[in-house]
């Protein structure tokens, strides 16, 4: 009896151990690696319809790919008409008959495609050959080894879409493109541009020498201003310096380089903001990797907090003399100047260049002044005398936005945007600051103001939440007249709405998904009417490689109150009887959310991690995206660490509460950046909730991060002495200071080089987690900055493992190579 006991323990030992390896959730490694960003590239292919308008018409063309190739169109919508811009198989047979290298109608490498100016019938393009030619004088002026000669050569085509006719063209007759620090006047006769921190400028003769060989000793220069240097300039100063000998520094002050002006109409002034910011303290990061030596990379960098001893100069200046008349435009200390130019349009476009009108008139031009805190936003017109007059003021007690106006009525009126009742609405004013009448109201958030057609005072306007029962964060277009009325929905359709439109507002291209559904392309009219259906994309490959659509969801914020919308992602092989962990995908914005809201190719950081066998979620949190009231969207302002986390907490409870697949003892979280703050936070606020976090790049401490970010949205306390001398106050909670609440599993990451959230921000965590003595991870990517270039692959799979061995307990953590990216890489030695 006692033997047959134990064999029925041993039996029930062994049935168990079975059901449970059934069960059980493993690391599928090679579902992940199925859907990397390099094999995505294959599956999805053209999602949107971007157009190439003709001219400043109404008529546009297109490229599209699909599985089955790449095609172009052409679309009239006055006549309703889709064509093809000419036979593939056509072009491809003359293309090859010149080239000499094979080409057919579903690999037409066509490259810089574009039609001849003041024609819709003739375009030229480029095609790269295997043929071997000589460099240029120019070209071979600019090698470092005189003995690199020879290139491929670049066949120039040009060809006539009636008669069909294709022929090869001088390479002379392709248009020289414009050099990035050429900024033409209005009449195109002078080219301006900054060097050696100072303003210049020549003639058009001598832009022609400048675009053959930008060393043509001849070329004849003017200079404008001559008090410009380094960190104090008025163009051309560098975001950051990497230290090396005076030589190249001195070759690089020497190079000319973009000037930021804005032009009157006539073109006989031009305006300029400059700052001295050489009182500011610097930042460096060293380049370890890729240099002979180790580089020091050195930037000026101002924190929050930190003092501002200088403020932003306006300047108007004579063309005739260049004479610069400094303007008296301080209201605020250390207030921020917004300087708006003209949308750019058949307007502004001269001798096919565009030119940065200011907004405004000959007489006078337009602007924002705000105060450091956002607090304080002024509206305000300059006039050639340097005189200032306000046209709206906008109050508030927490941080504002503010967007360009519209002029419209000849520059009579103005169309205002304002959160002033809690929502973005858009007000018509007098160009004398008289507001005339709000012309949208209600509880939804307009973002954008796309187009305004002066033939009917017609308003074309973007906008959120206003339609009941619908996603808050789907997009939609609108119209309404400038003297207010009824709004008209012009994107019917529960999807988010990405539009592309001219100048003309005639119609307009609708590109609509959601992240379940198939991207599609419409063209409609002005008054929401179908025009044509332009494309649905091709995700065939997609689909027959296993994918899944992921699936939207609802909850209720830490409140109970608040709606919180979400997206969840399975595993494709997902099975419903099985626990999965779940792991939350986190930005908390204030800026943006990081849910996704229509279907997207960016699928590595929460499709693929899905993949590994977690559930994956992304989700809003108070405190988040703008799109929505401005209570939600500053409700962090003030607690800039914990704001969004509790909302994080209650909407995994929820969901696990629905779904019985949810093991909610096994939860996760990482992000980047700012997700990278907000995932650790998590594990230091709700250590017994949060078990595992893997937190790239994160801005752990915010008084080390960028003033205008941080300041912004956090606040900073204007302080008024009695002697009326301002200073800023700001004090933030940061992670280190919760180092001790560690309880799970951290992997922190950062690159070495990253000028953005400087890894001090990790540093400062790791040293605080070591003198809490709690155990962690770390990754330092070499010569990675921000984004991890290169290296995001890599940081990936080092991901997936951290997870899956600390949610799932198995992994390839401990093996050496990682064969999810050796496989994909041929070897070539």
């Amino acid at each position: 009896m006692k033997y047959l006991f134990t064999g029925l323990l041993a039996l029930s030992f062994l049935f168990g151990n079975a059901q449970e390896n059934k069960d059980k959730v493993r690391p599928n490694y090679e579902l992940a690696a199925k859907f990397s960003p390099a094999k995505l590239r294959t599956m999805i292919f053209s999602t949107d319809v971007k157009p190439n308008y003709i001219n400043f018409s109404d008529k546009f063309w297109y490229e599209y790919s699909t599985s089955s190739g790449k095609n172009w169109y052409l679309v009239d919508p006055a006549a309703r008409k889709k064509t093809t811009l000419f036979d593939n198989a056509e072009i491809a047979a003359q293309v090859t008959a010149i080239v000499r290298n094979p080409f057919d109608a579903q690999h037409l490498p066509l490259q810089n495609l574009r039609f001849v100016d003041k024609s819709d019938k003739i375009i030229r393009f480029e095609v790269q050959s295997t043929k071997d030619t000589v460099k240029s004088q120019e070209e071979i002026k600019k090698l470092t080894n005189k003995k690199d000669t020879l290139k491929k050569k670049l066949f120039h085509f040009e060809y006539d879409i009636v008669s069909k006719q294709l022929k090869e063209i001088s390479d002379t007759t392709k248009e020289k493109s414009k050099p990035n620090w050429a900024i033409f006047n209005p009449d195109t006769t002078r080219v301006y541009f900054a060097k050696n921190y100072n303003i210049y400028w020549m003639d058009y003769q001598n832009y022609q020498k400048a675009i053959k060989d930008e060393k043509d000793s001849t070329i004849v220069e003017h200079q404008v201003t001559t008090d410009g240097v380094q960190y104090y300039a008025w163009g051309g100063d560098q975001y950051s310096t990497t230290t090396g000998d005076a030589k190249s520094l001195l070759e690089e002050q020497r190079k000319r380089k973009p000037v930021r002006l804005n032009w009157s109409p006539n073109g006989r002034n031009f305006v300029i903001s400059r700052k001295d910011n050489r009182h500011l303290s610097a930042l460096w990061v060293i380049h370890n990797v890729n240099n002979q030596r180790p580089a020091l990379e050195t930037y000026k960098y101002l924190m929050p907090g930190e003092v501002d001893s200088t403020e932003n100069e306006l300047f108007i200046f004579d063309t005739a003399n260049h004479n610069a008349k400094k303007v008296n435009i301080g209201a605020f200390k250390n207030q921020t100047l917004s300087l708006w130019s003209k949308d750019q349009s058949k307007d502004n476009y001269k001798g096919k260049h565009y030119i940065n009108y200011w907004l405004g008139n000959d007489q006078e031009f337009y602007l924002a002044r705000s105060s450091r805190d956002l607090k304080k936003i002024d509206v305000v017109a300059v006039d050639l005398n340097g005189n200032v007059r306000v046209l709206v003021e906008e109050r508030m007690n927490v941080y504002q936005d503010i967007q360009k106006p519209k002029l419209i009525a000849g520059g009579k009126l103005f169309i205002h945007w304002s959160q002033r009742d809690g929502w973005g609405h858009y007000y018509l004013y007098d160009i004398n600051g008289q507001l005339i009448h709000q012309i949208t109201k209600g509880e939804f958030h307009c973002n954008d103001l796309s187009a305004y057609q002066e033939s009917t005072g017609t308003i074309f306007f973007q906008a959120n939440g206003r339609e009941k029962g619908v996603d808050p964060y789907y997009n939609f277009l609108y119209s309404v007249n400038k003297n207010g009325g009824a709004i008209k929905l012009l994107t019917p359709g529960e999807y988010d709405h990405q539009l592309e439109g001219n100048e003309h507002a005639n119609y307009f291209i609708d590109n609509f998904s959601r992240v379940n559904t198939v991207p599609q392309s419409n063209l409609y009219s002005s008054t929401g009417q179908l025009i044509m259906k332009l494309e649905e994309a091709d995700l065939s490959q997609l689909f027959a490689a296993g994918y899944k659509f992921p699936e939207p969801f609802k909850v209720k914020a830490g409140d109970g109150i608040t709606d919180l919308y979400g997206v969840m992602y399975k595993p494709f092989d997902f099975d419903s009887t099985k626990t999965y962990p779940l792991i939350e995908y986190v930005y908390p914005g204030p800026q943006t959310e990081a849910v996704n809201k229509s279907f997207g190719r960016s699928m590595d950081r929460i499709d693929r991690l899905a993949q590994m066998g977690f559930v994956v979620i992304s989700v809003g949190n108070r405190g988040g995206h703008p799109a929505r009231s401005k209570w939600y969207h500053t409700y962090g302002y003030g607690n800039l660490r914990d704001y969004g986390l509790e909302d994080k907490k209650v909407a995994a409870e929820q969901l696990a509460n629905r779904h019985s697949f949810i093991d909610i003892n096994r939860i996760g979280i990482t992000g980047h950046s700012g997700g990278g703050f907000m995932s650790t936070a998590a594990m230091l606020v709700y250590p017994d909730f949060f078990k595992v976090a893997v937190s790239g790049a994160g801005n752990h401490e915010n008084n080390i991060y960028n003033r205008w970010w941080s300041e912004r949205h956090h606040g900073v306390q204007e302080v008024v002495s009695e002697k009326g001398d301002t200073t800023f106050n700001y004090s933030i909670t940061k992670n280190t200071e919760l180092a001790k609440n560690l309880k799970g599993k951290l992997l922190i990451a950062t690159g070495d080089v990253d000028n953005n959230v400087h890894p001090a921000n990790s540093i400062r965590m790791i040293d605080a987690l070591i003198k809490a003595n709690k155990r962690f991870d770390f990754v330092l990517l070499p010569g990675q900055a921000h984004a991890f270039g290169n290296m995001t692959e890599y940081f990936f799979w080092k991901m997936a493992d951290y997870f899956s061995e600390h949610l799932l307990n198995e992994s390839k953590m401990h093996e050496v190579d990682m064969t999810e990216i050796n496989r994909e890489r041929p070897l070539t030695r």
